[in-house]
């Protein structure tokens, strides 16, 4: 059966953790993503994680201590989406904190090849964009928006699973032609 954009990138996403986790070098996860993203089929993916651990379930040792994204959203008894505020600031916060580690990172290796402390421009950075989504967070958190951006990743993720089921049996009725 065919792989979709999304299976590829399932599978990337998985990769990257391993690299972040340690369990691959560099060349290993250069060389499994390259093959990830030339997949065409399931079988070519089979194969890329069979030798990492399932990172979708953090363990004490393994430093994931945001929920995975990826995972599916399954509202409660109650409607309520459960750990939807956690998901929502990893999402709305992640892109920020990783900014803010590459642009302090830089900073440390110019006062490193310079051999002294150099006024700490990231400050410029992290300060205004951490400002204004503290003021987008506390407002978003004020209007339950972590519950209606659950909603809709949950709605998107159903109309992926209904597009590929739908392709699924397409490809299905042409193979028995």
């Amino acid at each position: 059966m065919r792989a979709g954009d999304s299976d590829r990138q399932h599978v990337a996403d998985q990769l990257r953790t391993a690299l972040e986790l340690g369990r691959l070098d560099l060349p290993e996860y250069d060389e499994r993503l390259q093959k990830t993203y030339a997949a065409k089929t399931f079988g070519d993916l089979d194969g890329l994680l069979d030798d990492l651990p399932d990172t979708s379930v953090p363990t004490a040792d393994s430093q994931l201590l945001v929920p995975r994204r990826n995972d599916a959203l399954v509202p409660g008894a109650d409607g309520r989406f459960p750990n939807a505020t956690a998901r929502w600031l990893a999402h709305t916060w992640d892109g920020y904190f990783a900014t803010v580690a590459i642009v302090v990172a830089i900073w440390a290796v110019i006062c490193l090849m310079t051999a002294e402390w150099l006024y700490f421009w990231p400050a410029w950075v992290a300060g205004p964009w951490g400002a204004v989504l503290l003021v987008s967070t506390i407002g978003g958190l004020a209007s339950g928006e972590p519950q209606k951006w659950a909603a809709g990743q949950a709605r998107e993720q159903q109309r992926k699973q209904r597009k590929q089921r739908k392709r699924a049996r397409e490809e299905a009725e042409g193979d028995e032609d």
